[in-house]
């Protein structure tokens, strides 16, 4: 019985569009919700870091971060499907949504920092 959770999930993730509407440097969802990883996800700079799986939010964050947020119980490791976690992306529920928005600006600005050494480089 997923489905309840997976409209309140994208529901926040409306939220979270809007609430990132204002920044230039991030582009929204195109709309497409195909299979292609972070198809209907936020971006910055062209970089993912931000989108809904399953009823979950799911963020890029540096790998310390991601530990502590499992070891505390408010997100699980993100696993794409093939059973191999992906060690920067974290799943939080809809019941920790409170901390979505906050978790959202960090992986924002995670990504943006990374985005830029890698062009500087």
């Amino acid at each position: 019985m997923t489905e309840p959770r997976t409209h309140e999930a994208d529901a926040l993730f409306e939220q979270l569009i809007s609430h990132f509407s204002s920044d230039p440097a991030v582009t929204p969802p195109s709309g497409a919700k195909g299979r292609r990883f972070g198809a209907s996800g936020l971006k910055v700079d062209g970089k993912l870091f931000a989108m809904v799986s399953k009823g979950e939010l799911v963020v890029k964050l540096p790998r310390q971060r991601v530990d502590e947020l499992v070891a505390s119980g408010i997100g699980s490791r993100f696993d794409p499907g093939h059973g191999r976690v992906m060690k920067e992306w974290v799943t939080v529920a809809p019941r920790h949504s409170r901390s979505w928005r906050e978790l959202a600006h960090e992986a924002r600005d995670f990504v943006a920092s990374t985005a830029s050494r890698s062009r500087r480089g």
